[in-house]
């Protein structure tokens, strides 16, 4: 299966190329408009428009384009357009790495015409450094972006026609409307003798206004078939936050001699490209752009574990998940980012987040390199504020107001050691994990009860519910003032797990004798979820009031937390089969609901208090709660617990099939919420891809039942009524694993082994 053509679809725009520079506008208003109008991304900072393209008649008169089409992969987006005169044209736009947006054009008329193409943009001048603006073979310009702390990043913006250009001006003008209408730009009445100007004019007497620049290429006179492209370059221009390296003028890599595209687009004849939309393949194949960027692709997704399967929604989402973590990707050597890492998501979220960094370090545990797994903890912890306290947000070129946010780290490290050990990560890591650790005790145990302060609704990630009503009634009112105190259950296992984790590697990391010292800390926080976080009455785990000591009764999905650790054991498995599984508070037709269905806050709908919101917590199914409750129904759902297990093998599924738009295979997302009872996503958000769960790390896990752990793997896929699947090209340390489900018999293949087994039999490889 090529997974670029099988993720196929018209709905869909997001572009990029795994190094932070991509093209995702929440609300895009013109998509059927050649080129980028809307606006692109570069780390945290939101720049449009970029530009549109304009094709002319011999006598300089606009020949306007019509969407008919949109064909979207990943690695492109086609568009069919018509003319008038029966003329008909395709371009594909692609993002390459180092933030090039390209726009590649095949043009067909049905009798001899000559025609001339124009690239132009607007860009309001109170954002432009004016001196820059300049001509070297591209038009070019420096554009000053602020990010929602208000600090500046200084872009350089680049566009040029590859091959030549023919003319090119730029130009100022009082403000008009910005829309890429050719009628509203100055261009049409500074034509004269097929060309513009050739001159930069930067006149009058303000420069407040708009700054308009075109880059013209005429194509073959009296042809039927020709091509062409413009691209557009954004990068940091500050060489600084490339390690001190310049950027090579966009004129000098796509223009000049010596640096041309692998064929002269400018006169080149596309043939064969002139199908439909759903010929997007094929006519890719013919644009060198398009054609790069599907080869990128393909060798990424030949870099994680190829998986089929005869649930097509389960195989559809594989593949998904994997686009959309390579979507948000970042390679390193910029800014702040000295290794790969991976942002939260698009817009808002567009930088590495800890909460998130939780999840990316579990699923690019499966790449074929390491690097980028252990890039997104690096990341993290490379800039770890001097009392071991975590950046929540670490911003390409700041840390400024970066929040702060709860997570798994030491789960997160081990999911990494397990799959890929390496004594010289967990010598690195150790200090920084033991760091974070004291000041989660020293500021959130100050009082050594075991149990971890939450101090404000955001920083567990998830606020409006009740959870925080119950400390404080206007908890929902503050912000990121640390105004409240609740003991949650959800961090206190966090921490556990953090110091369980420095506990087990602590000799690894040439300091053995401080696993006592984590091993009092993970005994005295297990002792309290125990005995004082357990409600055996209720069979629920709840937070606790710090003023009283007393359990807050509040049910929400982070109750179920303990389970996918082994601070529950059998003694408080009925309770996770009475509430979970319970269709009344929490197992909903798209289970699990961030609060019970019973909580008096309970809004299906995303309202809190009568009002729409963001992000609430009072009731939405979110991927991130349920990549957790699926770790604790998979780590009980074995044989000796049947009810666990089958509940287990419904859920996996159910979780996936809420990720399609009404159960369309063909599309699906990955949005922050979700409505329990119809599966409907916040798509008022406008934040699709959210990278904010581990969905493809659990169906390898899971669906497929590889179970690394440190001295076996243990082979044991939960029933999910699926006739076959195929997982191939896992490693796990030194063992190349292969694991297929046929038959009702599950093969194995580890190296050069092979083992047979009736499905629901376990199979153990030793490591």
């Amino acid at each position: 299966m090529d997974p670029i053509e099988a993720l196929a679809r018209a709905d869909k725009w997001y572009l990029g190329s795994g190094d932070g520079i991509i093209f995702a506008p929440p609300f895009p208003t013109w998509l059927d408009a050649p080129g980028f109008w809307d606006d692109a991304q570069i780390y945290q900072y939101a720049i449009g428009p970029l530009f549109t393209v304009t094709i002319l008649d011999h006598d300089g008169r606009e020949l306007p384009l019509v969407a008919r089409g949109r064909r979207w992969t990943p690695a492109d987006l086609t568009v069919e357009y018509d003319l008038p005169g029966g003329l008909t044209a395709t371009e594909i736009r692609s993002v390459q790495p180092g933030g090039i947006f390209a726009s590649e054009w095949s043009v067909r008329a049905p009798r001899p015409v000559s025609l001339h193409a124009v690239a132009w943009t607007a860009q309001d001048t109170a954002a432009i450094e004016l001196r820059t603006v300049g001509w070297d073979g591209a038009l070019k310009w420096i554009r000053t972006a602020s990010d929602r702390r208000e600090v500046p990043f200084r872009a350089r913006m680049e566009l040029a026609a590859v091959g030549e250009a023919t003319s090119w001006s730029a130009t100022l003008s009082e403000r008009s409307a910005l829309q890429p209408h050719w009628r509203f730009a100055p261009f049409g009445e500074l034509w004269e003798g097929e060309a513009l100007p050739r001159e930069v004019r930067l006149q009058g007497i303000s420069p407040t206004g708009f700054l308009y620049g075109a880059v013209h290429t005429a194509l073959p006179p009296m042809v039927t078939q020709a091509s062409f492209a413009f691209a557009l370059r954004l990068t940091a221009s500050d060489d600084a936050l490339r390690g001190g390296r310049g950027a090579t003028p966009l004129a000098t890599r796509i223009v000049r001699e010596g640096a041309a595209p692998p064929t002269p687009l400018s006169t080149a004849t596309i043939g064969g490209a002139a199908g439909a939309v759903s010929g997007g393949a094929r006519a890719s194949a013919s644009m060198p752009f398009a054609r790069a960027s599907r080869r990128r692709w393909r060798d990424f997704f030949a870099s994680v574990p190829s998986f089929a399967c005869s649930d097509p929604y389960l195989e559809r989402y594989y593949w998904y998940r994997w686009y959309g973590l390579w979507l948000n990707s970042i390679q390193p050597g910029v800014g702040n980012y000295r290794w790969p890492t991976v942002c939260e998501g698009i817009g808002f979220f567009h930088e590495p987040i800890t909460y998130s960094a939780q999840c990316h370090a579990r699923e690019l545990r499966w790449l074929r390199d390491p690097a980028h797994a252990r890039g997104v903890l690096r990341t993290i912890f490379d800039h770890q504020k001097p009392d071991g306290a975590l950046n929540g947000r670490i911003y390409v070129n700041h840390l400024q107001g970066t929040d702060f946010y709860h997570a798994n780290w030491g789960d997160a490290l081990l999911a990494i050691d397990a799959v890929r050990p390496d004594d010289d990560y967990v010598r690195e890591l150790y200090p920084a994990l033991a760091r974070h650790a004291e000041w989660l005790v020293a500021t959130r145990d100050a009082d050594g009860t075991g149990m971890i302060d939450v101090v404000d609704q955001y920083e567990t990630g998830q606020e409006y519910m009740s959870r925080y009503q119950a400390v404080d009634d206007r908890a929902d009112a503050y912000g990121w003032e640390n105004r409240i105190r609740l003991k949650g259950i959800d961090v206190t296992v966090y921490a556990y797990a953090l110091y369980r984790c420095l506990e087990r590697i602590a000799s690894r990391a040439g300091v053995a004798g401080e696993s006592a010292h984590w091993r009092g800390y993970a005994e005295r926080t297990a002792r309290a979820v125990r005995e004082v976080m357990w409600d055996a009455a209720a069979g629920m785990f709840f937070d606790v009031d710090p003023r009283t000591m007393q359990r807050t009764g509040v049910s929400a999905a982070v109750c179920f937390y303990p389970y996918f650790t082994d601070l529950a054991g059998e003694e408080h498995l009925a309770g996770l089969e009475r509430n979970l599984l319970d269709p009344a508070r929490f197992w909903t037709a798209y289970p699990v609901p961030s609060s019970a269905l019973d909580d008096p806050y309970f809004n299906a709908i995303a309202e809190w208090k009568g009002k729409r919101h963001v992000c609430p917590w009072n009731g939405r199914v979110w991927p991130m709660t349920n990549s957790h409750v699926m770790e604790a129904l998979g780590r009980w759902g074995d044989a000796p617990h049947p009810r666990l297990r089958a509940a287990a093998g419904q859920f996996l599924p159910r979780f996936v099939r809420m990720m399609f738009h009404d159960g369309d295979l063909d599309r699906p997302n990955c949005y922050e919420h979700y409505n329990p009872f119809t599966g409907a996503a916040s798509v008022y958000r406008g934040i699709d891809d959210y990278q904010h769960s581990w969905v493809a790390d659990l169906i390898i896990q899971f669906a497929c039942g590889v179970r690394v752990h440190e001295h076996e793997i243990v082979i044991d896929p939960i029933p999910m009524d699926l006739d076959y699947f195929e997982l191939r090209g896992v490693r796990v340390g030194d063992i190349d694993l292969s694991v297929r489900l046929d038959g009702g018999f599950v093969t194995v293949t580890a190296n050069d082994q092979l083992r047979l087994a009736r499905f629901g039999e376990t199979i153990v490889i030793p490591r």
